[in-house]
């Protein structure tokens, strides 16, 4: 299973330690982590840690792109990445002692017409030689609404979309494999309670603390954690996507407790991108998947 990853609004990850986050304060930052980040890229880290071929690709420019770029070649993450003008936006977040976490996000460059235009054609050149492709996060200012879109019909392999608003129900019309949208973000997508009713052939659904539901051509299935998880939760929607990738081939009442049980393990890790190993080897089993009724 080779694996492409597409963060069209990559993003230079700050996070910063603190005792407590109070308005208006002065903080002492007790810790400061600088890294490759965007919603595709953190997916890309994660396949890499589980041992599946991945390709990371995506918008970048500037001084924070250089970076973003740099990071991923010291973090040993393959990637292709196609060059803008704009500059590459910045993520704050700030984490207390508590593992309560804030996320600044800056809204990235602009794209031009001709950027735009240039990333199809190099994503045409990579998506041919990859098993599925991974669609994930905001768009940029100066692309279509309709993006996402583009890229799921020019894909001649299995989509996974993890976007939200008009991109996520534009880009789910277009047939992806699977859209993986919170419960708010589907609320915001669809006045419709069936998420498949979008377009898309399953759709994996997050409740936060109280789990995922994967609804599917053949059932729906839910699953929760094994136990309320403290920590950060930046980046636990891209641990579902990432297990929903290296899961590919197992039936979805196994691809759904992957990904609820590798979200876990994300939150408790300290920085998006990564999980606890530890915490995942052991509560793996714990997950169990329930059958949910059909109206």
């Amino acid at each position: 299973m080779r694996a492409l990853t597409v963060t069209l609004n990559a993003a230079l990850d700050v996070t910063y330690r603190v005792a407590a986050l109070v308005p208006g304060d002065t903080h002492r930052v007790s810790e400061v982590a600088v890294r490759a980040g965007g919603k595709g890229v953190n997916v890309a880290r994660m396949l890499r840690t589980l041992g599946v071929p991945v390709l990371a690709t995506g918008l970048v420019g500037g001084a924070a792109g250089a970076a973003l770029r740099e990071d991923l070649s010291r973090s040993g993450v393959p990637h292709a990445m196609f060059a803008i003008a704009g500059e590459t936006r910045r993520t704050v977040t700030v984490v207390t002692g508590s593992g309560q976490a804030t996320l600044f996000a800056e809204p990235g460059p602009v794209v031009t017409p001709e950027e735009w235009s240039g990333f199809l054609g190099h994503y045409s050149e990579l998506v041919v030689n990859t098993d599925v492709v991974v669609l994930s996060g905001s768009l940029p200012q100066g692309l279509p609404d309709d993006a996402y879109a583009t890229l799921v019909r020019s894909a001649p392999v299995p989509v996974v979309l993890d976007a939200d608003g008009t991109a996520l129900a534009l880009g789910a019309a277009a047939g992806p494999a699977v859209i993986t949208p919170n419960r708010g973000e589907l609320a915001a997508a669809s006045e419709v309670d069936d998420p498949l009713a979008l377009g898309a052939a399953a759709a994996l659904v997050s409740d936060g603390a109280r789990g995922m539901t994967a609804h599917t051509a053949d059932g729906v299935w839910a699953a929760a954690p094994p136990e309320v998880i403290s920590g950060n939760p930046t980046g636990a929607g891209d641990a579902a996507v990432a297990a929903l990738v290296a899961g590919w081939h197992l039936p979805w009442p196994e691809r759904l407790a992957e990904a609820v049980a590798l979200s876990a393990a994300a939150v408790r890790a300290p920085l998006a991108g990564d999980f606890d190993r530890a915490f995942y080897d052991q509560h793996r089993a714990d997950v169990t998947p329930r059958p949910v009724p059909e109206d």
